[in-house]
């Protein structure tokens, strides 16, 4: 895939990270599978490597611009950081040493379970309270559950936020607030993650397909993305687009969709 597709993918994964929480992951992981096909089995893992070093700075910057007031809810969130950044330091190591099928067809099992419980189980497409007229404070995952999550989020790449946000949204929270808070939380997984996977594990097929890999992250396929991404993360912060709240919950299920379908055509 051209550096100038993926910089225009990375314009995708910086509106994820701004109105979803993303930081990129959903999108990064099957786009970089595409582009690193010539790997063969271990694209997938190279891809997972990858889209953690995409929401490090994606998900940095994000942070970085957010509102002060609104990063304060997280205030008394310590032990809930250090368990999300241990989780996600174990769950990138397996990810390095696991077969490329089963990493994939876990990614979409993962994506299709979470669609399903967020249409069928209240609080999400349908708020216990009227999020718009007293949002509150919004309440980060309980410490205890920072393990787990770091570990699967790190292991599929997916970052975190497709739990954090239901979590919060289901507490009768906007998504405006959820979101913006998922990204400080998926900062702290992408962290180890990353070390991770530039420390770790190499793809010998690599030099013979014409990718630039440091360690199991591919540089060239990462700055591409995070071209397209950074100005559109900068942009959105400044001026974030006015989106009902039902609407932006509903856009948060379709994006799950698509790529879910996405990641199976990915080869």
């Amino acid at each position: 895939m051209d550096v100038v597709a993926l910089a225009g993918i990375g314009i995708l994964t910086g509106m994820t990270t701004v109105l979803f929480g993303f930081g990129g992951g959903f999108v990064a992981v099957p786009v970089v599978v595409w582009a690193d096909a010539a790997l063969g089995g271990d694209a997938m893992r190279v891809a997972t490597a990858t889209s953690a070093l995409v929401m490090v700075v994606n998900a940095g910057f994000a942070t970085a611009v957010t509102p002060r007031q609104v990063l304060r809810a997280l205030r008394g969130s310590g032990a809930l950081l250090v368990l999300l950044a241990a989780g996600a330091s174990a769950g990138a190591a397996a990810a390095g040493l696991a077969p490329a099928g089963p990493t994939r067809w876990a990614f979409v099992a993962y994506v299709a379970l979470t669609i399903v419980d967020l249409l069928l189980r209240p609080g999400f497409l349908r708020p216990r309270t009227q999020p718009e007229e007293s949002p509150g404070t919004p309440r980060p995952l309980p410490a205890l559950l920072g393990a787990p999550v770091g570990a699967v989020a790190a292991f599929l790449g997916v970052g975190g936020s497709v739990m954090t946000v239901p979590a919060m949204r289901r507490a009768g929270h906007p998504m405006r607030l959820a979101t913006a808070l998922a990204n400080p939380l998926t900062l702290a997984i992408a962290l180890p993650a990353t070390a991770v996977s530039l420390f770790g594990a190499s793809v010998p097929a690599a030099a013979d397909a014409h990718t630039h890999l440091a360690g199991l992250v591919d540089l060239r396929a990462a700055s591409a993305l995070l071209l397209g991404a950074l100005p559109v993360i900068a942009v959105l912060r400044r001026r974030p687009p006015r989106i009902p709240d039902r609407t932006h919950a509903w856009a948060y299920v379709g994006l799950l969709a698509t790529v879910m379908v996405a990641m199976p055509l990915a080869a």
